[in-house]
């Protein structure tokens, strides 16, 4: 599979991570078959966070399913993610240690490859977080860190205090849902499109080396669910999706793989799919090129203008 470089870091990642929310009730086996699957098509990144599944649940999970060596820990790279709490949210230097401490004894580690604020804390105090990230740093329990789901000018405050790069933000972002790349696209034009909600995010990471993660890649817009094979919702999306799929003999959901990997932003796609099968359809899109005029058919066809 494809490797991109995780924003300044010296981190090669593949161009698929699995993400892991919803593995809390599978069994061992089934976690096993899942990860095996992963890193048989080159997915050797797994996304994780506190909350999924509860207080570090899906974490456990993981680790007690799969007991990994260290020698066999060292060959994929974990994330994980902290700052949403039951409620509320918080970037506290003591909560994100905490976190951190919890992360690492559930999945069975020393260490995590990377470590992504979850959600901004209106409450945040930078300095607070810088002094989480040098305390991580030091003890070598994070190696890399990262934000989720924030603005450029959330940022832009946190990397005015902390030392680190800041080397990704996850974000939403699926075909059906690409606010980040189709406001840009309607600049200037009198259409709800136009507007910009996300304050050039996608452009902002681009010029300062911040690798973009899409979280809910198959979702449609929101909340919804998957736009794939959905043709009340999406039925010119899915004609468009069916016959690129047939083109490339592969299939449509690695065609929803590919429209995003496209992107010269060198976009990581996180999957949450619990299904190996669902996994080894998406994986060929992370090394198919679209041509320019099909990925912005898929774009139009998506309901997306292009002026």
């Amino acid at each position: 599979m494809r490797t991109v470089a995780l924003g300044s870091s010296d981190l090669l990642v593949p161009a698929i991570a699995l993400g892991c929310m919803r593995i809390k009730h599978l069994e061992d086996a089934r976690i096993r078959e899942l990860i095996s699957t992963a890193l048989d098509e080159g997915v050797t990144m797994f996304d994780h966070a506190d909350i999924y599944g509860g207080d570090h649940a899906c974490e456990e999970r993981f680790g007690t399913a799969l007991g990994w060596s260290a020698s066999e820990r060292e060959q994929v790279i974990l994330q994980s993610k902290c700052g949403i709490r039951e409620g509320y949210y918080d970037a506290s230097a003591e909560h994100i240690v905490a976190s951190v401490d919890e992360s690492l004894r559930a999945l069975r580690t020393d260490y995590l490859d990377i470590l992504l604020l979850h959600r901004p804390d209106a409450l945040m105090e930078p300095d607070e977080v810088a002094e989480a990230f040098d305390t991580l740093t030091a003890s070598g329990k994070v190696r890399a860190f990262g934000v989720s789901n924030h603005s450029r000018g959330q940022m832009e405050l946190l990397r005015a205090s902390v030392a680190q790069p800041l080397v990704a933000n996850q974000l939403q972002l699926s075909l059906a849902h690409a606010p980040v790349i189709a406001e840009g696209v309607a600049l200037n034009m009198a259409h709800a499109q136009s507007v910009d909600r996300s304050g050039g995010i996608l452009d902002y990471c681009r010029m300062t080396s911040t690798t973009v993660q899409a979280w809910s890649p198959m979702r449609g817009p929101g909340w919804e669910g998957p736009f794939l094979g959905d043709r009340d919702r999406f039925p010119g999306l899915n004609d468009v999706v069916d016959r690129l799929a047939a083109e490339y003999q592969v299939s449509p959901e690695a065609i929803g793989t590919a429209w995003i990997t496209r992107h010269p932003a060198r976009i990581q796609v996180v999957l949450g799919t619990t299904s190996p099968e669902r996994l080894r359809r998406s994986a060929p899109g992370a090394d198919l090129v679209l041509t320019r005029p099909q990925w912005y058919e898929l774009f139009r066809s998506a309901g997306h203008i292009v002026p």
